[in-house]
């Protein structure tokens, strides 16, 4: 099986870009994968997630911690439109 790709990026480099707010996760770009890479994506957004959520900045530097909260933020977005088109296309995480 080859590893599904979008732009030329593998999904743990497109989970990053959603992070750091390089790339937006929208049903039409969703419309491109697989159930296989709905599953894999999801997956990578969940260990990308848990790894951001491991750093915790300095109690002082407001800037790391507002910057930690924007990209987890933008992670969830990112699973609730994955899990809601997945549950539209009636695909199991």
């Amino acid at each position: 099986m080859a590893e599904v790709t979008l732009r030329g990026k593998s999904l743990g480099a497109i989970a990053r870009d959603v992070a750091e707010g390089y790339f937006f996760v929208t049903p039409l770009v969703l419309k491109k994968f697989d159930p296989e890479a709905y599953k894999d994506l999801h997956i990578n957004f969940l260990k990308l997630q848990k790894e951001i959520r491991g750093e915790q900045p300095p109690a002082h530097a407001v800037g790391e911690i507002r910057k930690r909260a924007v990209r987890l933020q933008r992670l969830a977005n990112a699973i609730v439109v994955l899990t809601h088109t997945a549950r539209e296309k009636r695909i199991p995480l």
